[in-house]
């Protein structure tokens, strides 16, 4: 059935329209915003697959270029390749807000593809596609507790923005999705400029009344056109044989839970679910033993829940805001350019930082701008040794580039800028232990890194996840969750910054909303933690290293004009290839002139300096360069005075002394300092050599001896004249 339904949010209208396209899926959007359009299409698998236990949701974000008016790809391959990393992390977000609203125990899979059709350069499509997925959800027959909408909130000055612009965003010091259904938030995203807490928790209030028109939005078209929901395969423990496991097994699957080194508490967790299953054998039904090992974790995750809740006892035994033992290190690894190591508990992390050249920036190739690139990059790795488990090496996993990208946002206000520090950054964090909030200990890793490898970073950055455990009204907020009370809890709450406020949040629900007055303690209680860790942090560096490593490249910056940087670059790139073969440098030059000179040493760096200036300069008449000879002519010689600029030595200004042929003085291949004598306004070059040698000595030296009778003078070759009285002798 089509249906449409529409509303003007923030100046711009927002459409959603459904039963047009897509008619097979099970159900079908388009939302628009401004000019910016995706298709979302829902499909439920009708029978759940072999073996599953637990919910197979699928989010893709198909970022198709022609939305932007773009052809993409190698010249050789002008399609989409493999999603970008932008994609991956919009794809997560549409994925982390709409999780939890599907039933407990569902077993169908199901994906959410969302297509980008159009792109205006003004109106985000992440936001876009998330209330677009929770449109199509709606109008489907997938039984699904929505609806859930989202807004991007900025902040230009003091004023909060909802949904800002591109053009506004790139002036706002607020970047923070909010997610959620009426009156709760399910899901947050974002980053700020050192913003305050206050500020933060105000963003999130505007954001919740910002919801209100896109959920009537959609309960209008879901009312139109919505199918009648037909249930989910479900597979859950029912509460009679919990009961059972509970009431045989409760002290065991405590003792068990509670251990103290997260290894030892696997270990006996997956032992004692082999002693059930071969003690209880011949008393379960094969239902029974299907749900078995979903029974024992439940009872697990009653018994944490309670002990937390009740009795204010955690798995480790620590208070509800204890941390972990901390511990830092720097300059672990010798040859890197910087190295940070952090250990919370159980959770280590091992950061290395590398500089690079200008040009080794990260070329983006999205549908957001034409050609956008990065030069600060963090990178994360979770190997499977780091949980102790065996699995294959792949490339990096959604997981991995989501957290990798969170420790990013968290740093990036911290980096200074290119004229501060011209350098392209990049960080990797190895995780080498694994037991809780790897993406925060990254954030802690990633300053050690910065400050080690010299990086004049404005301000130390710290991470840390605050957990909560939620029984109607009952609640409790968990400072540095592990992995127990992540699984077991109800909200992973990551919130990183300084000293002076918060630079990245990311909030994960496992229930279907959560007041905002709770999150607001979160945040202050995430803000104490982060003192602690930047004081332990700060007790090991206290700030970025005052030189950079000595095996770290060296980098000059200088100006030219800009009407000169094609006589730089050079035809094809002529010059600046032979700049950085002479010096094995890497010469990077701007549209403004600037030039970033990267070299293995600061020697090589200034020589390649030198040449820059030199092919970015005009002779100067007077002053004195060293030519070298490129031809020779019948009236005198070419020399090459500049990096392809030649002048004219005339045969006449080599020497003081008469020359017959250039070739008797000069050869070609060698070098001789000439001064300019003039320019001519059609560039012609007029040197000479003449000018810098010294002038012979024209004087006659007096002759020794009598002097001549009086009277007779000398002629012009200083000899006495024959006396004219006195005809010369003849010879024989």
């Amino acid at each position: 059935m089509n249906g449409s339904a529409e509303r003007v949010i923030g100046g711009r209208t927002f459409t959603i329209s459904t039963g047009l396209v897509a008619g097979q899926a099970d159900g079908a959007v388009i939302a628009q915003y401004g000019d910016s359009m995706v298709l979302v299409t829902v499909v439920r698998a009708s029978q759940p697959r072999q073996g599953v236990d637990f919910f197979p949701l699928v989010v893709d974000f198909e970022e198709r270029m022609y939305a932007a008016g773009k052809i993409p790809g190698h010249r050789f391959l002008r399609r989409e390749g493999r999603p970008s990393d932008q994609a991956i992390l919009t794809a997560r977000l549409i994925d982390r807000a709409i999780r939890p609203l599907f039933p407990k125990g569902a077993l169908n899979d199901v994906q959410v593809i969302v297509t980008a059709l159009s792109f205006d350069h003004e109106n985000s499509l992440d936001t876009l596609g998330l209330v677009g997925a929770s449109a199509a959800l709606m109008v489907s027959d997938i039984p699904f507790f929505g609806p859930v909408a989202a807004v991007r909130i900025g902040c230009i000055g003091d004023e909060l923005i909802v949904n800002p612009t591109f053009a506004q965003l790139s002036q706002s010091r607020l970047d923070l999705v909010v997610a959620g259904t009426k009156d709760k938030v399910v899901m947050l995203e974002g980053g700020g400029q050192e913003v305050s807490e206050s500020l933060f928790f105000n963003a999130i209030e505007l954001g919740c009344q910002a919801l209100e028109p896109l959920l009537t939005l959609q309960w209008e078209l879901a009312e139109k056109v919505g199918a009648e929901k037909t249930p989910f395969t479900i597979l859950l423990p029912d509460e009679a044989f919990l009961e059972r496991v509970s009431a045989e097994w409760s002290d065991r699957i405590r003792n068990a839970i509670f251990a103290d080194v997260k290894s030892e508490r696997q270990h006996q967790m997956e032992a004692l679910l082999t002693e059930i299953q071969t003690i209880w054998a011949e008393r379960l039904s094969e239902e029974e033993k299907r749900i078995l090992p979903l029974a024992v974790d439940e009872v697990a995750r009653r018994i944490v829940r309670k002990s937390i809740l009740t009795d204010g006892i955690r798995p480790d035994q620590r208070g509800p805001t204890d941390i972990r033992p901390i511990s830092c290190a720097v300059g672990i690894s010798p040859r890197a350019h910087g190295s940070g190591l952090f250990m919370r508990g159980e959770t280590q992390v091992l950061t290395i930082a590398t500089l690079g050249a200008m040009s080794e920036e990260m070329l983006l190739e999205t549908i957001l701008e034409e050609e956008e690139t990065k030069r600060f990059i963090h990178q994360y790795n979770f190997p499977p040794f780091s949980t102790g488990e065996v699995r294959p090496l792949r490339g990096p996993s959604r997981r991995e580039i989501g957290h990798g990208a969170l420790a990013e946002r968290a740093l990036e206000p911290v980096i200074p800028d290119e004229d501060t520090f011209p350098y392209t950054i990049r960080l990797v964090s190895e995780v080498l232990q694994s037991n809780g909030s790897t993406s925060m200990a990254s954030v802690c890793g990633g300053t050690l890194a910065l400050m080690d490898a010299g990086v004049p970073i404005t301000a130390a950055v710290a991470g840390i996840s605050i957990g909560l455990v939620m029984e109607g009204a009952d609640y409790r907020l968990l400072t540095d969750i592990q992995g127990t009370e992540d699984g077991y809890g109800d909200m992973d709450f990551k919130v990183a910054g300084t000293l002076s406020g918060i630079t990245a949040v990311q909030l994960d629900l496992k229930i279907p909303g959560l007041e905002p007055s709770v999150l607001e303690k979160a945040l202050y209680q995430a803000r104490d933690a982060r003192m602690i860790i930047i004081d332990k942090m700060l007790q090991v560096i206290d700030r970025p290293r005052p030189e950079i490593s000595p095996h770290a490249p060296r980098v000059i910056t200088i100006r030219i004009p800009t009407d000169k940087i094609g006589e730089v670059i050079g035809p094809r790139g002529k010059h600046i290839k032979h700049i950085q073969q002479e010096t094995g440098s890497i010469v990077d030059v701007k549209p403004d002139g600037t030039v970033y000179i990267t070299s293995p040493d600061l020697e090589r760096a200034e020589k390649a300096a030198e040449m820059v200036r030199m092919y970015g300069s005009d002779p100067e008449v007077g002053k004195v360069y060293k030519g070298r000879v490129t031809r020779i002519l019948p009236f005198g010689a070419l020399l090459e005075i500049l990096p392809g600029k030649e002048g004219l030595l005339h045969i006449s200004q080599i020497s003081h002394q008469h020359i017959s042929a250039v070739t008797d003085v000069l050869k070609v291949g060698d070098e001789l300092e000439v001064k300019v004598l003039g320019v001519q306004p059609d560039g012609k070059i007029q040197l000479s050599r003449k000018e810098l040698l010294p002038r012979p000595n024209l004087e006659v030296p007096r002759r020794e001896g009598p002097r001549s009778p009086k009277g007779f003078g000398r002629d012009r070759l200083g000899r006495p004249p024959f006396p004219p009285n006195r005809p010369p002798e003849r010879s024989g």
